[in-house]
C-alpha cells in the first residue's frame, strides 16, 4: 500500500521515467520482503529502525550484492521514507544515521614489467624518424610516469642532459623535476639528432610530426594504443596505463610512496596510495626502484 502510493507519486507528480520507477519498485519490494521477516509478516514502516536497515545491508553484502548496488537501494529507501515523513506516516527517517558500504575503487590498470621489457627491447619499432619517435614516446611515458598532456608540452629546453632531469609542467602550471636514466638519455639524443637531420628547426618542441608541427595529445594516444596493442593479454591501452605502470613498478621495486607522489605530481598522498595494490605480494628489496633504470644503469629512487 505505502510503496504503491510512493511509486504513483514518482510517476505522476515527479514525472520519473517508467524505467526509474521500476528500479525504485524493485529495491523497495526487496526491502519490504526482508522487513516482513522481522515484523511478523506485516510491513509497517513506522516500526522500521536503523538496526533493520543495517541488518539488511549485511544481508545484501553477504548475498554478494556489490556495494554500489547496495548504496543505490539505500538511496531508494531513503527517498521512500522522506515521502512517508511528508505524508505524516512516520516521524523520522530511519536511514538518517545509516551509512552505506564504501564502494571499492577500480584498481589502476597496468602493464606487467616483463611485457614492457619485451615491447621496448624488441624489434617492433622501425629505425626511421617515426619509429624512433614512437619508441621514445612509450619510453618517456613508462620511465617518467608523466601525463600525455605533459609529454605533448615538453620543450627541448626542458631536458637537462647534464643533471639528467626533465622539467614537467603539470596541472595548474605546477612544475616538477623528474630524473631519468642513462638509457633514456641515449634515446633522447638519438631522437633529437634524427629529428634535426630530417625535420630541421621545429620551434623548440621536443616531439614533432614529420611535418615539423608539434605532436598533440591525440597523436600520443594513437601511438600508445597501437604499440600497446602488440601485447595480446592487455585489454586496456592508453597513455594513462603507462602512468599506472610507472607508479606500480616504482613501488614494487622499493620506491617510497611519498617519492612516487612527487614524481607523479599528485597533490594528495591518497591519490598515490591506490598503486600499492600489488606491492604486498611483489615488493622486493632492490637497489634501483625502476626496472628500466636498473637495467640500463640509471639511478631512480637514489
Amino acid at each position: 500500500m505505502y510503496i504503491d502510493a510512493f511509486l504513483k507519486y514518482l510517476r505522476y507528480e515527479r514525472n520519473y521515467s517508467e524505467h526509474t520507477v521500476q528500479a525504485y519498485a524493485k529495491d523497495l519490494m526487496q526491502f519490504e520482503a526482508y522487513a516482513k521477516e522481522h515484523q511478523e509478516g506485516v510491513f509497517k514502516p513506522v516500526l522500521v529502525d536503523a538496526d533493520i536497515v543495517r541488518n539488511w545491508i549485511v544481508y545484501l553484502l553477504e548475498d554478494h550484492i556489490q556495494a554500489s548496488s547496495v548504496n543505490r537501494k539505500l538511496s531508494s529507501l531513503k527517498s521512500f521514507f522522506k515521502y512517508l515523513m511528508k505524508q505524516g506516516i512516520v516521524s523520522a527517517n530511519p536511514l538518517r544515521l545509516v551509512n552505506g558500504p564504501k564502494a571499492k575503487k577500480a584498481l589502476p590498470y597496468f602493464v606487467k614489467e616483463s611485457d614492457m621489457e619485451q615491447l621496448l627491447d624488441g624489434d617492433g619499432f622501425d629505425e626511421d624518424f617515426e619509429g624512433v619517435r614512437d619508441r621514445l614516446i612509450i619510453e618517456l611515458l613508462y620511465d617518467t610516469g608523466m601525463r600525455r598532456s605533459e609529454l605533448a608540452g615538453l620543450k627541448d629546453v626542458d631536458i637537462d642532459y647534464g643533471s639528467m632531469l626533465i622539467k614537467v609542467t603539470g596541472k595548474r602550471n605546477k612544475q616538477r623535476l623528474i630524473p631519468f636514466a642513462d638509457g633514456l638519455k641515449d634515446m633522447l639524443c638519438i631522437y633529437v639528432e634524427k629529428r634535426n637531420d630530417e625535420i630541421g628547426a621545429v620551434g623548440g618542441s621536443l616531439l614533432v610530426k614529420k611535418s615539423g608541427k608539434p605532436i598533440n595529445t591525440s597523436d600520443i594516444y594513437t601511438v600508445v594504443k597501437k604499440r600497446l596493442g602488440e601485447i595480446p593479454t592487455l585489454s586496456k591501452r592508453s597513455p594513462h596505463v603507462l602512468r599506472h605502470s610507472f607508479a606500480t613498478s616504482m613501488l614494487n621495486n622499493g620506491a617510497e610512496l611519498n617519492a612516487v607522489k612527487e614524481l607523479l605530481g599528485h597533490n594528495s598522498l591518497a591519490s598515490t596510495s591506490i598503486y600499492t595494490h600489488t606491492t604486498f605480494e611483489e615488493l622486493k628489496k632492490v637497489y634501483h626502484a625502476h626496472p628500466r633504470a636498473k637495467k640500463e644503469g640509471g639511478h631512480y629512487g637514489n
